[in-house]
């Protein structure tokens, strides 16, 4: 009887086992196919993003007017913008390169339309930044309606709709961030579709999860505490909240949704040639640099041109006089060479403009 009841444990134990093996391999090829096909459903073109720009010529004269009289035009456009302006043997055609998409997208607008002006002279120079500048918050706002258009999202805020186009000048790894915030959507999106969950909602929380890095270098904390508080700013759900913080923090998840964000953002960050980290380093570079100058409370902005061999300071002129400027370029020098590595030698040129005007009537 005791053999008996041994064997039929034994044979139990078995069976248990067979059925668990079945249930895996069964669950193992059910969620390879769940994200085949939400692949399939989300085919994105990804182009790797630079750090130039280039603008076409009517003719090789224009290279002569947009340098100036002794070079003042191309110093008063590269200080405005933040970029440099590269002029060499390229026919009829001139380089802007800069690691900060959104400055460079002001610098083209601007050199297009100085161009078009045919008048280029510094004071129109400034007059075309500003313009451009503020042309380019109008584009923004429209990006942002076009990408939740495109995916079906309704009832978005303004301030919001606005960071979801900013995303759109934002580079990680060498991948646009608004395309990338995209295509993880679409992959939240056929997921949740599959297993029932709400498709709105879960391209929400996917477009939004990185929504953190929509935001200016100067944003104190990590851009999952800032996507958090925004999306709690903005009153958006329990769902999108969770769905920024559990994947980043490495926090358990609440909901299934912010699962499947995890899933899809792994999914979009494993293609080949999806990421390339030397872009993206240098490009963090650049950003700490401009950190660590931006720190001290006489600079109005700083612009690291040159591919970071160059830090340009624009001080603010009714706090630092002729003398603290000098004063403040060496105690820039001292921080940079105290809290960064790099190959070389850095400038640091701090520039403070006084302007007075009046108006004869």
């Amino acid at each position: 009887m005791k053999e008996t009841d041994a064997q039929l444990a034994d044979e139990k134990a078995r069976m248990v086992k067979e059925n668990y093996d079945k249930a895996a391999a069964e669950a193992d090829e059910n969620a390879k196919n769940l994200i085949i096909e939400a692949i399939q459903q989300s085919s994105a073109d990804v182009v790797s993003e630079t750090t130039v720009t280039v603008v076409n010529l009517p003719n090789e004269d224009m290279k002569g007017r947009i340098i100036g009289r002794e070079g003042r035009n191309i110093r008063t456009f590269e200080t405005l913008t933040g970029v440099d302006l590269i002029i060499d043997d390229t026919p009829e055609a001139v380089v802007l390169s800069g690691f900060d998409p959104i400055r460079r997208e002001v610098a083209k607008m601007t050199l297009e339309k100085l161009i078009k002006d045919g008048r280029i002279h510094p004071a129109r120079i400034e007059e075309m930044v500003d313009k451009s500048r503020k042309e380019l918050e109008q584009r923004i706002q429209e990006i942002g309606e076009e990408a939740l258009f495109e995916l079906g999202i309704h009832s978005m805020g303004p301030d919001m709709i606005k960071l979801v186009g900013q995303l759109n000048f934002k580079i990680v790894n060498g991948q646009n961030l608004l395309s990338h915030s995209i295509e993880v959507a679409r992959l939240t999106g056929a997921l949740a579709s599959e297993l029932g969950e709400d498709v709105t909602l879960a391209k929400r929380a996917g477009l939004l999860h990185d929504i953190g890095k929509a935001t200016d270098s100067g944003v104190e904390g990590s851009h999952v505490d800032v996507g958090v508080d925004l999306a709690k700013k903005y009153h958006e759900s329990a769902v999108v909240i969770d769905s920024i913080a559990a994947y980043h923090e490495g926090n358990q998840p609440e909901f299934i949704i912010s699962e499947l964000v995890a899933v899809a953002e792994k999914i979009a960050i494993s293609r080949p040639g999806a990421y390339s980290d030397s872009l993206e380093s240098f490009v963090h570079r650049l950003d700490s640099l401009e950190k660590i100058t931006d720190s001290f409370e006489e600079v109005k902005k700083s612009y690291a041109i040159q591919a970071g061999r160059e830090i340009r300071v624009i001080a603010k002129p009714n706090e630092v006089s002729d003398a603290q400027a000098i004063a403040l370029s060496r105690n820039i020098k001292q921080k940079i060479e105290s809290e960064m590595k790099y190959p070389g030698h850095i400038k640091v040129t701090v520039i403070r403009e006084v302007r007075s005007v009046e108006y004869a009537k």
